[in-house]
């Protein structure tokens, strides 16, 4: 008789308990991280076409960025607002007045240009690589135009801008704004890169 009531009043403890964390754990789903980073790539690079392609909004008509603009991405995981730069030769000598408070860093590269634009990429990437405000942000590098013929590809473009000598974890991805998974598939690396408490260098494979 004892042991049934003792049964009883450990069902009812446990009973109540579990009405206990329903209650009280029922809430808002919790808050997704916010991340604010910078945008890059020379002229014509196709910036505004991959960033207009993965919002989901239409890529008919887009002008060249002029001065910035900022995109706010939403993604499962987190917010990421994407503050892009201009790539004209008049606006990249201002770029670094937009660095500060930077999290991450896109880098945009036209694989498809010929081998005097692809140097001025490459200029304009190490200069930006070499600035103390950008100092270890995780990277980005959208290797873009992949369908057009004779574009660089995904091994080449480590070559070219010497990503494996970077300070920094980085990521690389081919894509084309013609294939809107191609984009979606860097950011999903990028997230899991800017949501990583881990901080180094090289390539980041953990994804």
């Amino acid at each position: 008789m004892c042991e049934n009531i003792q049964l009883m009043f450990a069902v009812l403890r446990i009973s109540i308990y579990s009405l206990f964390r329903r209650l009280c754990c029922k809430g808002p789903p919790p808050v997704r991280p916010n991340f604010t980073v910078l945008c890059l790539g020379i002229g014509k690079s196709g910036k505004s076409t991959l960033l207009a392609k993965v919002s989901g909004e239409s890529t008919d008509e887009i002008e060249p960025t002029v001065g910035f603009s900022i995109k706010a991405l939403m993604f499962d995981e987190c917010f990421v607002d994407v503050k892009e730069l201009g790539g004209g030769d008049n606006v990249r000598p201002y770029w670094d007045r937009y660095y500060t408070g930077a999290q991450g860093i896109i880098y945009v590269i036209d694989c498809s240009s010929d081998e005097e634009t692809m140097e001025k990429s490459k200029k304009e990437f190490d200069k930006a690589m070499g600035n103390h405000q950008l100092d270890g942000l995780p990277l980005l590098v959208l290797a873009n135009y992949q369908d057009v013929p004779g574009a660089r590809n995904e091994s080449q473009i480590k070559q070219i801008f010497e990503l494996e000598t970077l300070d920094r974890f980085w990521v690389v991805q081919p894509c084309t704004a013609s294939d809107k998974s191609s984009i979606e598939k860097g950011f999903n690396k990028f997230n899991s890169l800017l949501l990583s408490p881990a901080r180094g260098k090289g390539e980041f494979d953990q994804i």
